[in-house]
């Protein structure tokens, strides 16, 4: 089966091309409101994940314990463009709980915001995994081997202490044994288990529910910021519509969920487009998320995006459809 056409991109009144992909809508009971396209073949969710995955560092008490303030629970459960208040954050997670960044194991890219990448350029630096993208997640998982008593080396293996307690957790929200399920490696080096958007979108309402997770809630509307980065639709979003949390993964994956309502969400565009999967986010969480008018119509706006050409001429959109 085809999945369907989930945003259309348009030039000159025509749709020049498009992107097809699968949604499902979950409510806490695990009921599905509504989904689209082939729901149950398991997908990588990679980093739309990382509330998840925080979820034991708050659990086990690892936060409590070495003073992480909501600015370091929201960057830990980031995709941060490396600006230096990403870096100033994840720079206090590994101080705090007494890592250093010699002991990280996500590896080393530029910063993913152009002015952070060319302020590194100018002074002559390297890049460091600090200014990795998943470095507050991984300051979280230090922290956790410390507050676990284990070896942080080698902490992103899949039979460490670290990541089974986030498989842990990851299996009991979205109501599956992830032994059983296909494992790959993330970009970060960790484990990302393929998981059907079906369970992926019931796990997120069911987080709505999970007590632990109200700090994650609170942190990132109060820092917005800090879970990407300037200019970037989860930011831009929340910082607009602070009753809904969303977070973009790798290959055109979207999660999210609105607190409130216990609604949990979760997208796949099938050729990975990121423009296609966060226009569609934007259009079910107007459509489905139960919210207030007004931010009805902030959630529309991004659902379908002017697309510009270099002289800066309007010359189509990408716009969401279902």
């Amino acid at each position: 089966m085809s999945n369907p056409i989930i945003a259309e991109v348009t030039r000159g009144g025509i749709v020049e091309s498009f992107h097809r992909g699968a949604y499902a809508v979950a409510d806490r009971d695990g009921h599905i409101i509504v989904s689209a396209g082939e729901i149950d073949l398991p997908i990588f969710p990679r980093s739309a994940i990382k509330a998840f995955q925080c979820l034991p560092v708050i659990e086990s008490g690892a936060t409590a314990h070495y003073g992480f303030d909501n600015q370091e629970i929201a960057l830990a459960c980031a995709s941060h463009k490396g600006e230096p208040e990403h870096i100033r954050v994840a720079a206090s997670m590994l101080r705090k709980a007494g890592n250093s960044e010699g002991q990280y194991e996500c590896g080393i890219h530029w910063p993913g915001a152009s002015a952070a990448r060319d302020a590194l350029v100018r002074d002559g630096l390297l890049p460091r995994a600090i200014h990795n993208n998943c470095s507050g997640k991984h300051a979280g998982m230090l922290a956790l081997a410390r507050q676990l008593k284990v070896d942080p080396k080698n902490y992103v293996s899949a039979d460490h202490r670290v990541q089974r307690e986030i498989a842990r957790t990851i299996g009991d929200l979205c109501g599956l044994d992830l032994d059983q399920l296909p494992c790959g490696t993330d970009g970060c080096s960790v484990p990302t288990w393929a998981i059907p958007l079906r369970n992926l979108a019931q796990g997120f309402a069911r987080l709505t529910a999970r007590e632990s997770a109200t700090g994650i809630f609170r942190a990132v509307r109060e820092h917005p910021l800090l879970v990407s980065g300037t200019g970037h639709f989860d930011t831009l979003v929340m910082t607009e519509v602070p009753e809904v949390f969303v977070k973009t993964g790798a290959e055109g994956v979207y999660c999210g969920c609105v607190p409130e309502a216990g609604i949990g969400i979760a997208i796949k565009c099938d050729d990975g487009a990121e423009r296609a999967a966060s226009a569609l986010m934007a259009l079910l969480l107007a459509t489905h998320g139960t919210l207030a008018q007004s931010s009805e119509e902030n959630l529309r706006l991004h659902s379908s995006r002017e697309l510009r050409n270099w002289n800066g001429i309007a010359v189509g959109s990408v716009r969401a459809v279902m």
